[in-house]
């Protein structure tokens, strides 16, 4: 989410971003940029002022939040607000209050992740060191200031930190929502399995201390990427399992990856669909917002005796592959040992089967860190990440 219209080159690039940033210009449009703040203890004030919308401004302010701002401005009729509130890089843990983190000892995982990472941060300490010392005699030389590899900051991972300087603060506001784009850094094996629970407590966190009901909360799933030591099937998957949270919406964003790049230069995409479900769950339009979400499977018998597996959706309308290859589904029997699977549509399903399992018990969409393959409806949504494995068919 923090990167920014003009993009942090060489690592992230925006698609059209000196043209966004030409055009720029909205008096709709009110922006609050937020600079990085960790705190031990909540924060009641932050530096930051209001500004208009141009093309200096914007061109510094989030990409996604921005190019939201403006379709909900122009879809509407209103003025928009806008604050970015973000620190790339950072765990899902370090956002939520230590009131939340104190009820929930089930959640203690993310914070023996952190614990094994806080080794190699004594030793990123001296690397900060040297970068700053390689900055400025590059400076005293007048040449130009060396480019340093992405490392994560200390603060910034502490367990609350981000929650404190940099949610806290905003509290007292009246608000519409919020966005939430996160859970590359909860892709460890370790921290994914509790995500889905870390963000739903999120959710009720910031709720609860907002003091506004039950506000809006529109986040993306994280997308593909080639990243063979981590889990982002399981995180995407836990990110769909937070849809059972009231008054949330999720962008799928498979179809936007790029196998070696974290950050897709897509951004347009991604912030047309969270405006979608802003438009429809904010604002009363009837516009379809969502890709296919897994209802259930059954299981439908073979003349050979097999089974092969039904897959139902909600959202389901015009289910196409895009003319494209059936693939991104897999099954697996009572062992959880998935094989990959044949799949067509039928109607609003899709039948999975696989002629190297017998008798199939589960299904799964998805879950590879690089999905090539998109099932969408009618209105060109995606399919979410999904595994059947908490709803098993016999």
């Amino acid at each position: 989410m923090e990167i920014p219209l003009k993009g942090f080159p060489p690592q992230a690039f925006v698609k059209d971003a000196a043209k966004e940033i030409a055009a720029a210009t909205d008096l709709r449009l009110r922006l609050l940029l937020v600079e990085h703040k960790s705190s031990d203890y909540p924060l009641n004030d932050i530096a930051a002022t209001w500004t208009e919308c141009t093309p200096q401004t914007a061109a510094q302010f989030s990409a996604i939040a921005y190019l939201f701002g403006r379709t909900i401005a122009a879809s509407e009729n209103v003025p928009i607000g806008l604050i970015d509130s973000t620190w790339g890089g950072t765990p899902d843990d370090s956002w939520v209050s230590l009131d939340m983190l104190s009820t929930r000892p089930d959640l203690i995982p993310a914070f023996a992740s952190r614990a094994r990472f806080a080794d190699e941060l004594t030793d990123m300490d001296l690397t900060v060191a040297a970068e700053k010392s390689e900055d400025e005699a590059a400076k005293a030389a007048g040449k130009p200031v060396p480019q340093h590899p992405w490392h994560p900051w200390e603060t910034s991972w502490l367990p609350a930190g981000l929650y404190n300087g940099m949610i806290a603060p905003f509290t007292p506001f009246a608000i519409k929502g919020f966005l939430w784009y996160q859970g590359e850094t909860n892709s460890s094996s370790d921290r994914a399995s509790v995500y889905d629970e870390l963000l739903a407590e999120l959710i009720r966190d910031w709720r609860s201390h907002f003091q506004q009901g039950n506000l809006p909360f529109l986040y993306v799933q994280i997308s593909s990427f080639n990243s063979p030591a981590d889990d982002w099937g399981m995180v995407r998957d836990a990110q769909r399992r937070v849809l059972r949270v009231a008054g949330t919406a999720m962008a799928v964003t498979l179809d936007l990856g790029e196998a070696d790049n974290v950050h897709p230069p897509d951004k347009q995409t991604v912030a047309a669909r969270l405006a979608l479900a802003a438009r429809n769950l904010v604002y009363g339009a009837n516009v379809p917002y969502q890709g296919p979400l897994f209802r259930e499977a059954s299981a439908e018998l073979n003349p050979d005796g097999s089974t092969s597996l039904c897959v139902w959706f909600d959202h389901a309308d015009g289910l196409t592959f895009r003319g494209q290859p059936t693939g991104g589904f897999e099954l697996a029997g009572e062992d959880h040992r998935f094989v990959p699977a044949d799949a067509r549509v039928d109607g609003s399903t899709v039948i999975v089967s696989s002629r190297a399992l017998q008798h199939v018990v589960y299904v799964r969409y998805g879950w590879m860190n690089v999905v090539a393959n998109y099932l969408s409806n009618s209105a060109g949504l995606p399919t979410s990440t999904f595994s059947s494995e908490q709803n098993p068919v016999h």
